[in-house]
C-alpha cells in the first residue's frame, strides 16, 4: 500500500474512533464511547449505547438506554421518555418525565430532581431528595429519604430504610424479594466493561500508530526514557497551556468555530499521548529482558496501565505522569520534525514527518 493511502486510512479510522469517543451535536446518541454531553441548548432524541459518563444539560425527546459509568442528569436537563440503563452511578437533578428502571451502584435524586413517572430501581446505595410522582420500587442495601423527599404513590421496598417515611404519600410495604442481591456487583461490572471498551480502542489505535509510523514512535518511546524530566514538563505545559490558547481564541466570535476545532484535535491529540505513553513505558520494560518488539511493548504497556488503574490514588497518579511523559514526547517529537523540515533544502521522495 503506498504512503498516500496508508494516511488516506489511518485519517478515516481515527476520524470514525474520535466521533465514538467524543461528545456530539446529534439527532441522536447511539454507540460506544467515553462520553456523551447533551448540552444546555442542545436536543438529542435518544441515547443508546455504552458510554464511560453520560451528562444531560438540555434535552433528551425520548429515553436513555444502555449501559454508562455514570448517568448525570444535571438541574434543567430533561429526559421526556424513560430512563431504562445500567451504571456505576446515576444522578438526577433534573426531570424525567416518564419511568426510570435502573440498576446501579447509587442512585441520587437530588433536592432539584423530578421523576414524573414510576420508579423501579436496585441499587448498593439510594438517596431520594427530591420528587417521584408516581410508585417506588426500591431495592437497596441502603435507602435515604430526605426532609425535602415526595413520593406521590406508594413505596415497596427492601433492605434498610432511613430518613423522612412522611415523604410516602401511599403505603410503604416491605418486600424481601426486592433485596439487592443481583445488583450487589452491578458497580464493578459496568467498571470493568467500561476499562476493556477503553482498552480495546487504545489497542486500535496504538496498531495504527505503530503501524503507519514506525520510526516515529521508535523516536518516542527513546525519548521518554532518555530525557523523561524535559519530556514531562513538556506535557504538563502543553496540557495547560493549549486550554488557555483555546479560550483566547474564542472570546471573539470569529475564533468561536476555531476554537471548537482546536478543541476537538486537542482531545484527540490528549488520546494518542495516553497511547505514547503506554507503549514508551512497555517497550523499555520489555528492552530491559533483551526483547524488542513495538506490537509486544504496547500491549504490556496498556495491560498495566489496566492494574494501575485498580489501586487507588498511586495507581492513577502514576497512569496521570505516563500519560505526561507520552503527551510530552509527542509534541516534541512534532515539534522537532517541523523544524527540521523548515530548515531542510527539501524533503526526500517519498519521506513525510512522520516516517
Amino acid at each position: 500500500m503506498s504512503d498516500g493511502k496508508q494516511r488516506g486510512l489511518v485519517i478515516v479510522f481515527c476520524a470514525l474512533l474520535l466521533v465514538g469517543l467524543l461528545p456530539g451535536v446529534a439527532t441522536a446518541q447511539s454507540g460506544v464511547g467515553g462520553t456523551t454531553v447533551v448540552g444546555p441548548d442542545e436536543t438529542v432524541s435518544d441515547i443508546n449505547g455504552i458510554y464511560g459518563t453520560i451528562i444531560v444539560e438540555g434535552t433528551v425527546a425520548g429515553d436513555i438506554s444502555g449501559v454508562a459509568g455514570d448517568i448525570v442528569i444535571r438541574e434543567g436537563g430533561i429526559v421526556e421518555g424513560d430512563l431504562d440503563a445500567a451504571a456505576g452511578n446515576i444522578r438526577i437533578g433534573g426531570t424525567v418525565r416518564r419511568h426510570v428502571s435502573s440498576g446501579a451502584g447509587s442512585i441520587h435524586l437530588t433536592e432539584t430532581g423530578v421523576i414524573e413517572g414510576d420508579v423501579d430501581v436496585g441499587a448498593g446505595d439510594v438517596r431520594i431528595n427530591g420528587r417521584i410522582g408516581g410508585d417506588a420500587s426500591i431495592g437497596a442495601e441502603t435507602i435515604r429519604l430526605g426532609d425535602q423527599a415526595e413520593i406521590v404513590g406508594s413505596l415497596t421496598y427492601d433492605g434498610d430504610l432511613r430518613g423522612n417515611r412522611d415523604a410516602v404519600a401511599g403505603e410503604i410495604t416491605r418486600d424481601r424479594s426486592l433485596g439487592p442481591s443481583l445488583l450487589g456487583d452491578l458497580q464493578p461490572f459496568a467498571s470493568w466493561i467500561f476499562t476493556l471498551n477503553t482498552f480495546v480502542f487504545n489497542l486500535l489505535l496504538g496498531v495504527l500508530l505503530l503501524g503507519l509510523f514506525p520510526r516515529f514512535s521508535d523516536r518516542v518511546a527513546d525519548r521518554v526514557v532518555t530525557d523523561p524530566v524535559r519530556t514531562g514538563l513538556v506535557g504538563l505545559g502543553t496540557l495547560f497551556a493549549i486550554p488557555i490558547l483555546l479560550i483566547a481564541t474564542a472570546i471573539t466570535v470569529v475564533g468561536i468555530p476555531i476554537s471548537i476545532a482546536g478543541l476537538l484535535l486537542f482531545l484527540f491529540v490528549l488520546w494518542i499521548g495516553v497511547v505514547y505513553g503506554r507503549f514508551a513505558v512497555g517497550y523499555w520494560l520489555l528492552s530491559r529482558a533483551d526483547v524488542d518488539n513495538r506490537f509486544g511493548g504496547l500491549l504490556l504497556g496498556l495491560v498495566l496501565a489496566v492494574v494501575l488503574h485498580q489501586i487507588p490514588i498511586v495507581g492513577g497518579f502514576v497512569n496521570f505522569v505516563v500519560f505526561l511523559l507520552g503527551l510530552g514526547a509527542l509534541v516534541t517529537g512534532l515539534y522537532t520534525r517541523r523544524r527540521n523540515m523548515a530548515s531542510a533544502s527539501g524533503t526526500a521522495p517519498g519521506e513525510t514527518p512522520a516516517d
